[in-house]
């Protein structure tokens, strides 16, 4: 089998079986018609190849991007000014998805998430309308002269994590809806009281696209070296990078994330040489505050961005404490093989997929041999036993608890100082050995030393829940959501405070958050077993069975008597959660 790089371009008639169901003979005549006039000679002239058509679809794989997108605008152009003299309701109108990814060729067919994604993004396209995904919007930007709308980031059946796309300015459409939580519904955030900051994901200058991992890596570290600062409110990590790859104002980043400063930059790696150049920007004015660049050996690669750190925290705070600044210069590992290791393990940690959570695995390993000290690798390890737990990839869960345990155990005995080495390290401990008291103890410690973790926080929130703490945990998951406002996995946050409300009998928002979490992240089977708690305890008993339905078809051996093994709620809580389940039909 043939593997290569491929704009994939999915289509389909919108209300197909309308059409059909109004008129079988005519629409399937002005199908053919359509496509011998319009849309095949369309994609051939731009050097398209029509893989194969399904009835009312078709999928087609082009070389260029820009290709891609070209065609699909002629063919809904074309299709506009045909449908202009017809009623509504005799309207034939194509939803066109475009993804840029890797596909396998096998027997002249196109298979792959190059395929996969192009479709789901069909899925949500408007009728006489294009979306495509932030990968196809990088490689066309500048070369296709027609506007585009950000959709943000989008949830997608079967494909693991968000995507954010774009939707095509075509004439005629509505505006985009703006996703529950998004930007767009949300007022803007208030200033907080100390000087806040968003570090912007660092552009790659390397012309290498494989070496992505390592400009992110650079940018979460200045993130964690500047949030070690008590002095200052730093976003985290997740929500400044759902701005990668997009041209967005200065002043509506400040706005979103309620900051007053952006920090932006770029990262060339050539050989054993690194440049960084960075640039502080005043969010409200757009003024440029500060700008350096920083050259250096790759062997000094921490001493680069302790300079980045010191200099940026110096332009804010000319009064910062020495001992803050010295704080944040610690370096993690004196290997840099082990360090670039760790780095590529964190950058698959964000992919969510099982092939990546083995990934970080082997990663890890391979960090921890080259630095047998090196605490944020052991950590990382522990934390990804979390994940595996949490999307149902685990083989073999008693292994996966000594293991948990085992890691954590390494990851703080070589340092206890580094918040991101407690909050990965402890929170496994709770959420997959059952030991809540050793896990709250070490993310409280995490967040005593870097108030600015929204991850410590999110943890925290979801030990508190499991301790009965409800209102100390959505304190803590409320202000997880201020240090990360746009995070992609908002769902779950959503998830711990739904069962905080339940648990202290606010049913209502309990069903709403529930509610957002399982829009965001339709399989998430821990928003769903909230979600058809709250049913049963509010007398939905039909909503209840069918999300019930929903959790059997995904994980057909949930049972009431397993739920211990989901997560160590204390007993009362468990029991309380028991009934509902029961309630909603679960099988005992």
């Amino acid at each position: 089998m043939e593997r290569r790089l491929a704009a994939v371009l999915a289509a389909d008639v919108a209300s197909y079986s309308r059409l059909m169901g109004a008129n079988e003979e005519g629409t399937l005549a002005r199908l053919k018609a359509v496509r011998k006039a319009l849309v095949d000679p369309t994609i051939i002239s731009h050097r398209g190849r029509i893989v194969k058509t399904t009835g009312d679809g078709m999928l087609v794989e082009f070389a260029s991007a820009v290709d891609a997108v070209r065609s699909s605008l002629e063919v809904q152009r074309g299709m506009a000014a045909q449908n202009a003299t017809l009623p509504k309701d005799q309207r034939m109108e194509f939803r066109i998805g475009i993804h840029v990814g890797d596909i396998i060729i096998d027997d002249n067919d196109i298979f792959g998430d190059g395929v996969n994604i192009a479709a789901r993004l069909e899925g949500i396209a408007e009728p006489g309308g294009v979306c495509i995904s932030n990968d196809t919007y990088r490689q066309i930007r500048g070369k296709v002269e027609i506007g585009w709308d950000d959709l943000g980031p989008q949830t997608l059946k079967n494909i693991a994590e968000p995507m954010q796309a774009w939707r095509v300015q075509l004439r005629g459409q509505a505006v985009a809806k703006p996703q529950p939580g998004s930007p767009a519904q949300q007022a803007p955030l208030e200033l907080p009281d100390n000087p806040s900051i968003a570090v912007l994901p660092f552009q790659n200058m390397s012309g290498d696209p494989e070496q992505e991992y390592f400009a992110d890596g650079m940018v979460e570290d200045i993130i964690t070296g500047l949030s070690r600062s008590k002095s200052l409110f730093v976003i985290a990590r997740n929500s400044t990078f759902t701005y990668k790859g997009r041209a967005i104002d200065i002043k509506q980043i400040g706005r979103e994330l309620g900051v007053r400063y952006v920090l932006e930059g770029s990262v060339r790696k050539v050989g054993n040489k690194a440049r960084i150049t960075g640039q502080l920007i005043e969010a409200a004015t757009g003024m440029h505050l500060w700008a350096d660049r920083f050259d250096g050996q790759l062997d000094d690669i921490f001493e680069l961005q302790d300079r980045i750190t010191t200099s940026v925290i110096g332009s804010i705070l000319p009064q910062v404490e020495r001992a803050e600044i010295e704080r944040a210069q610690r370096k993690p590992t004196e290997s840099l093989q082990a360090y670039d290791y760790y780095l590529r393990a964190l950058a698959a940690s964000y992919r969510y997929r099982r092939e990546a959570n083995l990934e970080v695995m082997e990663l890890t390993r391979a960090a921890n041999r080259a630095d047998p000290g090196f605490a944020l690798a052991f950590a990382l390890a522990a934390f990804s036993l979390s994940s595996r737990k949490a999307f149902g990839w685990s083989t073999n869960p008693a292994a996966d608890i000594s293991e948990t345990r085992e890691l954590s155990a390494k990851a703080v005995e070589r340092d206890k100082d580094d918040a991101r080495v407690l909050a990965m390290a402890g929170f496994p401990l709770a959420y997959v050995a059952g030991e809540v008291e050793r896990a709250a103890a070490l993310v409280n410690q995490a967040i005593q030393i870097d108030p600015n973790l929204a991850l410590a926080r999110i943890w925290m929130g979801w030990i508190n829940v499991y301790q009965g703490e409800h209102k100390l945990a959505i304190e803590q998951l409320e202000m997880a959501q201020r240090l990360n406002p746009l995070d992609p996995r908002r769902y779950v946050t959503w998830t711990a405070m739904a069962y905080a409300y339940f648990l202290s009998d606010q049913y209502e928002q309990a069903c709403r958050l529930a509610g957002m979490a399982t829009q965001q992240q339709p399989n998430y089977l821990a928003g769903l077993r909230i979600m058809m708690a709250c049913h049963a305890v509010s007398g939905r008993l039909d909503e209840a069975r069918e999300v019930c339905t929903v959790v059997m078809q995904i994980d057909p051996i949930q049972r009431v008597s397993r739920d211990k093994a989901w997560a160590p709620f204390r007993a009362p809580d468990l029991q309380k959660l028991r009934e509902a389940y029961r309630a909603a039909g679960m099988p005992e």
